[in-house]
């Protein structure tokens, strides 16, 4: 009862605003100090902190973070990705949605290219909703598409998420093979969760862009096309927005992701040259400056130190929440469901997009993943299927009404004349497209597992 009494109680605090990291140390040491005065913890796991605590600080993979971070801002900021759009925009004119498909296009190269949610929603917001607006787009499609492509960033790689999520996938695999006796344990690498996303990431962008065509072609008042005038691009215009807009930066995310799946570098690695290609990339275009590089220092500076307090505070909840018994409480109500490993599979996948109303995926893949994976692996799950299972519904949360992130996101950039309401309208066919995937996925778990599988 003290460790449910426990989570219920962070969960409180959490939803009253309180800081993530700062509530999550406070809490789990002032119930570990309650517990150990009545008798109901025991100290060492308060004691095994400290080395669980320099573990993370000196793990080579979660260097990725930073660099990652320094790549994607260094785009943003520099505002490469403003001439990407523009030339995305002339390559799709000619198409029934084109402005949609191209922001689309351009959100997934974002993605790849940034892998931070709010940022590729607020700057493909600023960027893309007045254009889309003034075309004659419908609000709700215009605001859902923009969300929608936004959240990419949960699951094409080089991700954010999928960083954070293959390390802790990586130590519950190994954890779930010491449980079961298996003392020489296999392992999944960041590099093993980057491939299975391709084949889902890829399966959501056509998707996304299936249902814009379809819709301008259904109904085109929604989503206007060009017009004549706009319309009449040569193949040389065409050649030349590819060149200049789609080259650049699928140059730069072949050299990352190239790298990582070849086997010739670390995903920490690789996460360098991408944070000196974005770099050289700002420069060759003359938006490098000192006030940019400021900004994106800051800004990176800002993001790591969030992502390691965020990640010590989850790990001392952790040590605190096995002390009070909650991991095996955890096991026996898993393994104890009618159903089996199905069932369990369902209430994870359920819990985990309930908790992202209320929390960043940070804190979900910090706090929730490490106590549910070993559990959730032992019973045979596949890491790889089971890590991007939870991404996806990560993303998924993001989205959905009332409390997704990305829609508050888009909120605090969208023009006043653009309501809520069509917002949250806006969202739900995207939401339903990824609720799609995930039933996909979860009946042909190759297209996750098959691409890994080839590349070990």
């Amino acid at each position: 009862m003290m460790a449910l009494l426990f989570f219920l109680v962070v969960c409180l605090f959490l939803m009253a605003g309180y800081p993530v990291a700062l509530t999550l140390t406070g809490i789990s040491l002032g119930f570990a100090g309650l517990g150990a005065m009545f008798g109901l913890f025991d100290a060492a796991y308060v004691n095994l902190i400290p080395n669980r605590l320099y573990g993370i600080l000196t793990n080579q993979n979660l260097l990725a973070v930073p660099l990652f971070v320094f790549m994607g801002t260094m785009l943003e900021k520099s505002r490469i990705a403003e001439d990407l759009l523009s030339n995305m925009a002339i390559v799709f004119r000619r198409l029934p949605g084109g402005l949609g498909i191209s922001v689309v296009v351009v959100g997934m190269l974002l993605a790849a290219s940034t892998g931070i949610v709010g940022a590729t929603v607020v700057t493909m917001g600023i960027l893309s909703l007045p254009t889309m607006l003034r075309t004659g787009y419908q609000p709700a499609l215009a605001c859902g598409t923009l969300c929608a492509t936004g959240t990419l960033g949960q699951i094409i790689p080089p991700s954010i998420c999928l960083v954070l999520l293959g390390e802790v996938m990586s130590n519950a695999y190994q954890q779930a093979q010491l449980a079961q006796g298996i003392f020489a344990p296999d392992f999944v690498s960041i590099g093993d969760l980057f491939a299975g996303a391709i084949v889902p990431g890829l399966l959501l962008v056509l998707a996304y862009a299936a249902y814009v065509w379809v819709l301008a072609l259904l109904k085109p008042e929604l989503a206007p096309a060009a017009s004549n005038t706009e319309a009449q691009v040569s193949a040389a215009d065409v050649f030349r927005a590819l060149l200049r807009g789609l080259l650049p930066p699928i140059l730069l995310i072949v050299a990352v992701l190239g790298s990582i799946l070849g086997g010739l570098a670390t995903p920490t690695e690789a996460a360098s040259v991408g944070a000196l290609g974005a770099l050289l990339l700002a420069l060759i275009r003359g938006k490098l400056d000192i006030a940019v590089l400021h900004e994106v220092a800051i800004e990176t500076t800002r993001v790591t130190a969030m992502v390691y307090l965020i990640l010590v505070g989850a790990t001392i909840f952790s040590s605190v929440f096995r002390g009070f018994g909650g991991d095996v409480l955890i096991e026996e109500i898993l393994t104890g469901l009618p159903g089996g490993v199905f069932t369990a599979t369902l209430l994870v996948m359920l819990l985990i997009f309930l908790l992202g109303f209320i929390l960043d995926f940070i804190e979900i893949t910090f706090m929730v993943v490490p106590l549910v994976g070993p559990i959730l692996l032992a019973m045979g799950v596949d890491p790889v299927w089971l890590g991007i299972m939870i991404a996806i519904n990560l993303q998924t949360s993001f989205l959905t009404p009332p409390f997704g992130f990305s829609l508050f996101y888009l909120r605090s950039v969208a023009p006043k004349e653009v309501s809520t309401g069509e917002i949250y309208r806006g969202v739900i066919p995207f939401i339903i497209l990824q609720l799609l995937l995930l039933v996909l996925l979860a009946l042909i778990p190759e297209l996750a597992t098959w691409l890994p599988d080839r590349l070990g």
